[in-house]
């Protein structure tokens, strides 16, 4: 059986810039350890916004610009760039808070039809539980779960919320 690691917008925006909090720079550590003892396929998404992110419809609702390409807070936080070194990774650019390519990325990794995905990252009530949703959508029958763990929300309040909707979702919620 594969077992996919999505790891989702661990960039330096989301963990100490415009929008980190003190929950996500607590939260890197274990998930760089989570990273460096994964033993599989890799996928990385990367929230990608450009220089007219306040003209569009997420920045009129979020008037924060973050995650501008070729910008430092684009980049991944330093601690996980380090644990993804010589790791098997598919880097995913995604233009809003799921990715509708995910789905066909795993699915063209796997080597039968047999497979598990976790996630853990930033934000839990945003971009988590987005692409949690878009994948069990997408594989229903297969085990999908998110590490608490390794995932922080805006706010612990909107983290543990997300938790549950994923739960009431049938995604297996791990070290809540």
């Amino acid at each position: 059986m594969n077992h996919f690691l999505v790891v989702v917008d661990m960039q330096k925006d989301f963990v100490n810039g415009s929008l980190g909090t003190a929950e996500a720079e607590a939260m890197v550590p274990r998930a760089a350890e989570k990273i460096r003892n994964f033993e599989g396929e890799i996928f990385v998404t990367y929230d990608t916004h450009f220089t007219d992110y306040m003209d569009s419809a997420e920045g009129k609702k979020l008037p924060v610009p973050h995650c501008i390409k070729g910008t430092a807070g684009w980049e991944l936080d330093e601690q996980i760039t380090d644990a993804l070194e010589g790791k098997s990774v598919t880097k995913v650019k995604k233009y809003t808070f799921g990715s509708d390519e995910l789905p066909d990325l795993i699915f063209g990794k796997s080597v039968d039809d047999d497979f598990s995905i976790e996630l853990i990252g930033l934000c839990t009530d945003i971009c988590v539980v987005s692409n949690a949703l878009i994948l069990k959508a997408s594989f229903p029958e297969m085990p999908i779960s998110v590490d608490a763990s390794c995932c922080a929300g805006v706010t612990p309040a909107l983290h543990e919320a997300a938790l549950q909707v994923m739960k009431s979702c049938q995604i297996d919620i791990l070290n809540a």
